[in-house]
């Protein structure tokens, strides 16, 4: 089988970490990968550095190699465009944001010219079928992410993962770590940063789903998020972390909570681990990602 990946995305964020992971694990079991992306963006670096076939976005590229294409799968809204305009090829379409879809005529045009959404969370899920997609064109493949070694450390730092995005709210993280009065770490290289962190604090006004609160589980570390979105699905109170409302009163509570009961922090962190390799590993979002495509392909 043969795919052609597009993203439009600027930076290396948690929808770009997936791309990448999803055509290593397409290669891996001998399918051909195109990808077609930003000039100079770092997925598009990473891609070439890795011997893919991988070209910068335009209108002639993606005409061009959408032709060899037995599908195309459009990672972003951009691309989504894009690929309803100019492609003739099967289209997958992944939707990673829990903001209602427009119901203009538009809207309704492109999103009638998916095949199917791969959903990231039931969330998003729910909020596609609020715009009127078939059920049937809706699947659920929630993100993978590496296993990391369970390096949990009661007494490291707290872990606040940094981010330019306004949704985000690293500063109430920080202003609740400030009144606990312990140490923060804000990290731009999270997967290097959680090695003997003793939470993880993940606070946003809007999340499709949270790869960085999964990667953090993967390394046992218990997460403290915002109760928003696809975080519910999986940051499960008192089981693998605590979820607390956008206020720096309730954020400080928990993460004191979870500091001065080490022994029950150290629980949850070990059932998030569990959950992440039972429900969240990269191996099986490739082979929920290569079912759907399957389906797509069989139906058309």
């Amino acid at each position: 089988m043969n795919i052609l990946h597009l993203d439009h995305g600027r930076e290396m964020r948690g929808g770009q970490l997936q791309v990448i992971r999803l055509m290593r694990g397409l290669r891996e079991r001998g399918h051909g990968v195109v990808l077609l992306a930003r000039r100079g963006s770092p997925l598009l670096v990473t891609a070439l550095r890795e011997r893919f076939n991988a070209d910068v976005l335009s209108i002639d590229t993606l005409r061009g190699m959408s032709g060899n294409a037995h599908l195309v799968h459009a990672h972003d809204a951009r691309t989504h465009l894009f690929a309803a305009i100019l492609c003739r090829k099967p289209l997958v379409v992944s939707r990673r944001v829990v903001f209602p879809v427009g119901r203009d005529p538009w809207s309704r045009w492109k999103y009638g010219r998916a095949d199917v959404f791969a959903a990231v969370s039931l969330g998003v899920a729910v909020e596609l079928k609020k715009a009127g997609v078939p059920e049937a064109k809706i699947r659920v493949v929630y993100d993978g992410v590496p296993l990391l070694p369970d390096s949990w450390d009661a007494e490291g730092p707290v872990v606040i993962p940094r981010s330019a995005d306004k949704r985000k709210g690293s500063e109430l993280a920080v202003e609740a770590v400030r009144l606990v009065g312990t140490e923060a770490l804000l990290s731009r290289n999270l997967q290097a940063d959680l090695r003997g962190a003793s939470l993880l604090v993940y606070i946003t006004d809007s999340e499709g789903l949270g790869s960085a609160a999964l990667l953090a589980m993967s390394a046992g570390v218990p997460v403290v998020a915002s109760d928003v979105g696809g975080l519910k699905e999986f940051v499960l109170n008192g089981e693998t972390g605590m979820r607390v409302p956008n206020r720096v009163d309730a954020i400080a509570d928990a993460i004191r909570g979870l500091r001065g009961r080490p022994e029950e922090a150290g629980r949850m962190g070990k059932q998030a681990r569990a959950m992440v390799t039972e429900h969240f590993s990269v191996d099986r979002m490739v082979t929920e990602t290569l079912e759907l495509y399957e389906g797509v392909l069989s139906a058309t």
